[in-house]
């Protein structure tokens, strides 16, 4: 039996810093749920309180990866079956479909785009902001790269001062499908 069949299938779950972000461990729990062991990379802004690390911690059994390793530290997780980007940011997008790997979350996503590993996407970008032109070709480009986006989350209020649920599934849906 080789190494992949013996574990479960490793999902990357990377984490911008957007309000969102706060409600990731639906994300993680849902994953687990669906038999998938989950690894966390976080943009260095998310660690900064977007997010409680020590649950996410404590669900995960992991250390939350933020930075890059010394080449003599041992790789701290498998290799992804799939990556999930979510919540994501405008800045990572756009940096992302640019090819800038300057912090360890868009070095990972530039890598597996390469890899031909399934990946998903659940924008958070405020309205203005998903109107600008950078952004658009920057998910027309991903999209060529066969990345997978859920329905795009502006986070806004509705009329009643309610917000829209955030489809954390989705993204995992988006990645298992065949």
């Amino acid at each position: 039996m080789t190494e992949q069949a013996a574990r479960p299938p490793f999902l990357y779950v990377v984490v911008c810093a957007a309000g969102i972000a706060a409600d990731v461990g639906q994300l993680i729990a849902a994953a687990q749920e669906r038999g998938w062991d989950v690894g966390v990379i976080a943009t260095p802004v998310a660690m900064n309180g977007f997010f409680d690390t020590a649950a996410v911690e404590a669900r995960t059994g992991r250390p939350i990866r933020s930075a890059w390793r010394t080449p003599k530290e041992p790789r701290p997780f498998p290799a992804p079956d799939a990556v999930v980007v979510a919540p994501a940011t405008f800045n990572t997008v756009n940096k992302w479909a640019a090819g800038i790997a300057d912090t360890l979350a868009l070095g990972t996503l530039c890598e597996v785009a390469g890899l031909g590993v399934p990946i998903a996407v659940l924008p958070c970008v405020a309205d203005a902001l998903a109107a600008h032109p950078a952004y658009r070709d920057s998910l027309e480009r991903l999209r060529g790269m066969g990345v997978r986006f859920g329905d795009p989350y502006a986070g806004e209020p509705d009329e009643a001062g309610g917000r829209r649920e955030f489809a954390w599934d989705r993204a995992l849906d988006l990645v298992e499908r065949g």
